[in-house]
């Protein structure tokens, strides 16, 4: 009957992985899962949690950087934030040049400003009201921009 508990103790600790998702908890319950095995197969209590502490440890430094690794490899990279805003279009709500102006970015009101000109990609000294830009690179709380 104390498989029982080893075996509810390891799905609070799974739960409770959901919340955290960094593959500890979930380490743990594998530990408690050896408890629960160990206490099936009659052993006693001092049998049972040293089962599940070597189970845990082992599960913890063994298993769980190469899970972790594994998982990072087949996730892809999510851009956030301002990574997210780069290469992104906006319009001009007001006229912008060098010195500033105002953009709207993905539906949220921007202060920017115009890149400087590149021989490659020359930009108009000011970009209208209205016109259609890219966003390059965030300074700050400015979004630098260049015409479309």
């Amino acid at each position: 009957m104390v498989w029982l508990w080893w075996l509810g103790g390891a799905l609070v600790l799974a739960v409770v992985e959901t919340l955290s998702a960094d593959l500890t908890f979930i380490m743990i319950a594998g530990g408690a899962l050896g408890g629960a095995a160990a206490a099936g197969l009659g052993a006693n209590l001092t049998v049972q949690v040293i089962v599940f502490c070597v189970v845990s440890v082992l599960l913890l430094f063994l298993v769980r950087p190469w899970a972790k690794a594994q998982l990072a490899r087949r996730t892809p990279h999510m851009l956030t934030n301002v990574e997210a805003k780069i290469g992104r279009e906006a319009t001009a709500l007001t006229a912008v040049d060098i010195h500033g102006g105002r953009v709207l970015l993905a539906g949220e009101e921007w202060s920017a400003r115009l890149a400087d000109p590149q021989a490659d990609h020359p930009a108009p000294p000011v970009i209208p009201a209205g016109a259609h830009v890219r966003v390059i690179s965030v300074d700050g709380a400015v979004a630098v921009v260049r015409s479309e």
